[in-house]
């Protein structure tokens, strides 16, 4: 009998695509669940990653005008309801402050007391607060526009939570900027969806679709939301980012007005937009095998891992002091404007034990590097984005010399190979019998990954809402790329202008 393949995570994706999602995780200690229910403590490796993206995302913002500020985590619950869209579509998930401190309990514990005048609510998200300062700031059309980001952790009561993707307390950036016209607030929305597209394929090297939310999965109290679609290894859509033209609903409930070159006064025209640690998620899932997590070269927080192997105290001496010469000429190199990350591992443990360990975190490159390798001048190298037994032997100087290349090379590998799943699991579909075959699985006892993306005509409409509830689909978005195609909604019969992509989401 031939031999099953021997994989690093059990299960596979093939056999467990949610606990395999989750074992990849705690092989790559990325992270784990906390004390606190539906919360999780980002360790060191994941949260390199997500600073690997702050710091991409920040200089992408500030290029585009945008300064950094901050503002409370607590917000007043009158601020939410001014607004009352906004509040319905968040009230479910707020998390509510009522007292301002503890007292001894009858039976020795704990008891809140000082019962606050009112209560606060923990934010879920800062269009109010951050309201409330501009409407103090804005008096002229001189002072806009505003445009500013701030970076922070926001609460959503979420009941079914997973680590990245989904939890009760998570880490974003959200933009809110403010503005004299309504075509000066869209540019700025259309703006940084393509800020997030560029970041996603050319860092996260995750494909996407760009387009406009249905009038009921738009942000609440949004006049348009415009998102950034990818699929999965399961095919499920991700929502990567999300990029809103508020109008002037907001500025409207918390009054910010200012004066126009003509003297009349007008409301201001509001944005906002962000993205969140669910992009670690995504990465994750877009890339990883089943040995274990796959980081795309540019976001990486380490390039290389440098392994010296030796038996005896003369072997550890030349190898450690080839390695650190190798280390610091390969520091010397420019990736995309910063020095190469490398990481020297050479800890007592076995060899095997230690190439796995690396490989299950994701690093692009691996270099072994025993007494014979340093005699020819050479090392044993490895990439991430091929399989563990394909070892070449590499001249030093060759290394130093192709070391950006091998890291573009992967990075644009990974691209490739999430646009091909993409690709190969997108359907046009015209026929309502048809997207409901193509959705069904053959097992309902044990669902097999099937579907994907299916482009179809479909209405802005209430009932296709509900119908799509039935089936357990969403509409991701209406691309906004591409030709007008008319057609007839395959719910409802309505004219539709462009085809929608419904899928199956998280």
């Amino acid at each position: 009998m031939a031999k099953a393949p021997q994989n690093a995570i059990s299960p596979t994706r093939a056999d467990d695509y949610p606990e395999w999602y989750q074992q990849v995780i705690k092989a790559a200690d990325l992270a784990e669940v906390s004390p606190v229910r539906g919360c999780m403590v980002i360790k060191p490796w994941g949260w390199s990653i997500w600073e690997n993206m702050q710091a991409v995302l920040d200089g992408m913002f500030k290029e585009t005008g945008h300064e950094n500020a901050y503002f409370p985590l607590f917000i007043p619950m009158s601020f939410l309801e001014k607004e009352a869209e906004h509040v319905e579509g968040f009230a479910k998930e707020c998390a509510v402050v009522t007292h301002h401190r503890l007292e001894p309990g009858p039976n020795g514990g704990l008891t809140p007391a000082g019962k606050l005048d009112e209560p606060l609510i923990v934010r879920p998200t800062s269009e109010t607060i951050i309201g409330a300062m501009y409407a103090k700031w804005v008096q002229s059309y001189r002072d806009l526009p505003i445009l500013i980001n701030q970076w922070a952790n926001v609460v959503r009561w979420e009941l079914r939570t997973r680590m990245f993707l989904r939890t009760t307390e998570f880490l974003w950036q959200e933009g809110h900027t403010a503005h004299a016209t309504a075509e000066e607030a869209i540019a700025e929305t259309r703006q940084m969806l393509e800020v997030y597209a560029d970041f996603a394929e050319n860092y996260m090297a995750m494909p996407v679709i760009k387009g406009e939310k249905t009038s009921w999965e738009r942000f609440p109290g949004a006049s348009m939301t415009l998102s950034i679609e990818s699929m999965m290894q399961d095919r499920k859509a991700l929502q990567a980012g999300t990029s809103h033209f508020l109008g002037q609903n907001f500025s409207k409930a918390q009054e910010i007005k200012f004066q126009t070159q003509e003297g009349t006064e007008e409301f201001a025209w509001t944005t906002s937009w962000g993205v969140s640690t669910r992009l670690v998620g995504g990465l994750i899932m877009t890339h990883s095998d089943d040995d274990g997590l796959i980081v795309p070269p540019r976001l990486a927080p380490k390039h290389i891992v440098l392994l010296p192997i030796y038996r005896n105290d003369e072997e550890r001496a030349a190898v450690l002091a080839y390695v650190d010469q190798l280390n610091s000429a390969l520091k010397g190199v420019q990736y995309h404007g910063a020095p190469v990350r490398v990481l020297i591992d050479d800890r007592d443990i076995r060899g095997g034990e230690k190439t796995w360990q690396h490989i299950k975190k994701g690093v692009p490159l691996r270099a072994e590097i025993g007494p014979r390798d340093v005699a020819s001048d050479s090392v044993f190298l490895a990439r991430r984005d091929q399989s563990p037994k394909d070892k070449k032997g590499t001249p030093k100087a060759e290394l130093i010399a192709t070391i950006t290349t091998l890291l573009d090379e992967i990075q644009s590998n990974l691209f490739e190979r999430a646009k091909k799943l993409r690709d190969d699991n997108s359907r046009t579909i015209d026929k309502l019998e048809e997207l409901v075959a193509y959705f069904t699985p053959k097992n309902e006892d044990r669902p097999e990954i099937h579907g994907g993306f299916a482009y179809c005509h479909c209405a802005d409409d209430k009932a296709v809402e509900e119908a799509l509830k039935k089936l357990k689909l969403t509409v991701r978005c209406i691309p906004i790329e591409g030709e007008d195609e008319p057609g007839e909604c395959i719910f409802t019969g309505k004219p539709a202008q462009r085809r929608a992509v419904i899928a199956k989401a998280y």
